[in-house]
């Protein structure tokens, strides 16, 4: 081809090389928590994560153990992928050790970090309580968060949800954020790292530009860095899915927050409500909230904005056969967002962590063998009965990755069964490619 016609084609395709560049960089390489634990602004205390582990460590103790619930998870799982070919039937044996080692990993997880994301909230949460109440809950909010830090079982990340950006609670909400964040650095001296902003119900992609505007005052009034405050975006209105124009406003919402916008998070009770859901039947895995799910998938592709499914409110609580019963459904709906590519989702009470694990971690643990021996074969061009391209490695890799970071794999499983050091896998995750 001749080069003149060669300059033409990158010319014309530069506008189309800086889109992908800048708005869809791909996957960012930064850790995506299994799930947010809400708790109202008024109930926290340094020590609330080791306190909610050991919580759902009794509860368990208290309906039959944790091996017991873990044969549970299994068998569900297992009922609902459906009947194996007789060569690949695991045997009885290999069931009931399977159900230990996960029980056995689930425990560790809630003695060692039980709450991966915790959010102080002080928006629904809270409530109205007057100015005064809000700014003594807000400063002592942040010293907890600090203090929080050197607990054991400290959370990965941890951050507030503010009030929202509608006429109503605007004032209210940037000013539990204005004394929240200037408490955070008189009393740990900086922006912590993990700390995670939460904006709630947002409605039109002004109200995120809005908030980048926020944040850069934020950042000069405490001479912090350009970009050093980032938020999530709460989907919890029918307008962020479907414009007055016709349009779908979340994509232009994720690009409007100028590189801030880390995570879109799904609220399933405020988006049925608004979608005239009669309350009975507001649930994760209503068909409503599936198409919003939908499309919120689509906005973050290939942004490296991460995605987070919402909450039941099914509590495990009461009798016996209710509180299995909620377990046993929030085990199900966790696995549902899993198998569906949503890998965060939000949980309300210390009695869900044992399902929100199990289910998380069995869910990683029953493909992860395949994915490994699938991700060798590709590696080291071994023979194999599947054809894999380097879009699908890079999801073999992201697989094994995020089941290593949660917990439920351990580094040795992970490179024995792959021949890959951790960087190798790493990179896979990145581009589908080793130098």
């Amino acid at each position: 081809m001749e080069k003149a016609t060669l300059a033409d084609i990158d010319s014309l395709l530069g506008d189309t090389d800086e889109l992908l560049a800048e708005s869809y960089p791909g996957e960012r390489d930064v850790r995506q928590p299994v799930h947010t634990v809400y708790v109202p602004g008024d109930q926290t205390t340094p020590d609330l994560p080791r306190r909610w582990g050991r919580q759902a460590l009794d509860i368990v103790d208290e309906h039959g153990g944790m091996l017991q619930l873990a044969g549970k998870v299994i068998t569900a799982a297992r009922k609902e992928s459906g009947p194996l070919p007789t060569s690949q039937m695991p045997s009885l044996h290999q069931v009931a050790r399977e159900a230990e080692l996960l029980a056995e990993a689930v425990t560790a997880k809630l003695e060692r970090e039980p709450i991966e994301d915790l959010r102080l909230d002080f928006e629904d949460g809270f409530g109205d309580r007057g100015d005064e109440l809000e700014d003594e809950w807000a400063l002592k909010a942040a010293r907890d968060v600090v203090a929080g830090r050197t607990e054991t079982g400290a959370p990965a990340f941890a951050g507030i949800r503010f009030k929202c950006l509608e006429a109503a609670t605007r004032e209210r909400g940037l000013r539990t954020l204005d004394l929240f964040l200037a408490e955070l650095i008189a009393a740990g001296g900086q922006v912590p790292d993990n700390l995670v902003l939460t904006l709630p119900k947002v409605s039109t992609v002004d109200q995120v530009k809005a908030m980048v505007l926020a944040c850069r005052a934020l950042e000069r009034e405490h001479n912090l860095g350009e970009g050093t405050l980032t938020f999530e975006i709460q989907v919890e209105t029918p307008q962020l899915i479907l414009g007055p124009d016709g349009t779908v406003p979340l994509a232009p919402a994720i690009h409007a927050g100028d590189g801030r916008v880390t995570s879109l998070h799904y609220g399933t009770y405020d988006y049925s409500a608004s979608m005239g859901v009669a309350a009975a039947y507001q649930a994760m895995d209503h068909p409503v909230a599936d198409f919003a799910k939908n499309q919120m998938m689509l906005a973050v592709a290939g942004t490296g904005v991460h995605l987070s499914d919402g909450s039941t409110n099914i509590l495990p609580l009461g009798e016996p056969e209710e509180v299995h019963h909620a377990w046993a459904l929030h085990a199900g709906l966790v696995r549902r967002h899993l198998k569906r590519g949503v890998y965060q989702g939000w949980d309300l009470h210390p009695h869900q962590l044992p399902t929100r694990f199990l289910a998380t971690f069995a869910f990683f643990r029953e493909g992860g063998a395949k994915a490994a021996d699938r991700l060798r074969s590709y590696v080291y061009k071994e023979d194999s009965t599947v054809l894999d391209e380097p879009a699908t490695v890079k999801a073999l890799a992201r697989y094994l990755q995020r089941g290593l970071v949660c917990g439920a794999h351990t580094e040795e499983f992970v490179t024995t069964h792959t021949k890959l050091n951790l960087g190798e896998l790493a990179q896979l995750a990145r581009t589908g490619h080793l130098n």
